[in-house]
């Protein structure tokens, strides 16, 4: 089976934005309050996160395994690993997840600074400065087999679709509007030229869209 690009639990408003305006080190998501958009993955058993037992199970829980099933690298833009714009001023920081990373893969950063590699228990950070379909083709080397997770943010996710090489997504679209911030779509429907599309509403509030290539 061919190696997929994925797109695993990425979450946007009901007015289509992924994050919002005036992103900054204590606030990665700028203006938006992120735990309307993330509380229906945190809530389940299977979140990557989760450091204490318990959790839901059902279909929130089915769909946050598989954030991390098959996946070998990670791909995700420089506005998700940190707040900094321009040449990088200081190497000693390094992502906004502490001495643990979520990620258990390489994750290559996409940016026109390039900085070199470190590794962060058993993630490993590359940064490229690439094209999307050179990004591609590096992540799926360090996969190693497994699918390619792209991590985000919007405009990354954006980019990725605009070049055709996104294979399937799970989006999940939260009962809250943003008003402004980083927008992923005008309207779901306009990717229905190129994936074919599920909606499944959720007893959490949330829809999720499942999205596979035509």
């Amino acid at each position: 089976m061919s190696q997929l690009l994925r797109v695993q639990c990425f979450n946007v408003s009901q007015d289509g934005f992924g994050t919002g305006e005036g992103q900054s080190l204590e606030r990665p998501f700028g203006h938006a309050d992120p735990g309307p958009l993330w509380s229906w993955a945190g809530a389940t058993a299977s979140w990557v996160n989760r450091t204490d037992p318990g959790g839901t199970r059902g279909l929130d829980d089915y769909l946050t395994r598989d954030h991390t099933r098959n996946i070998g690298a990670e791909i995700m833009g420089r506005n998700k690993f940190g707040p900094q714009r321009g040449p990088w001023e200081n190497h000693e920081w390094r992502g906004w997840w502490g001495e643990t990373p979520p990620f258990h893969t390489p994750v290559f950063v996409l940016t026109h600074h390039e900085r070199p590699s470190f590794t962060l228990a058993d993630t490993t950070f590359h940064f490229l400065d690439a094209a999307p379909a050179e990004a591609l083709a590096r992540a799926k080397q360090a996969a190693d087999g497994r699918d390619v997770r792209l991590g985000g943010g919007v405009a990354t996710v954006r980019e990725f679709i605009e070049a055709d090489l996104v294979d399937t997504m799970h989006i999940a679209v939260a009962p809250v509007d943003l008003g402004r911030g980083e927008r992923l779509w005008d309207s779901h429907t306009d990717l229905l030229d190129r994936f074919h599309l599920d909606t499944v509403p959720s007893p959490s509030g949330v829809t999720h869209l499942l999205f596979w290539r035509r």
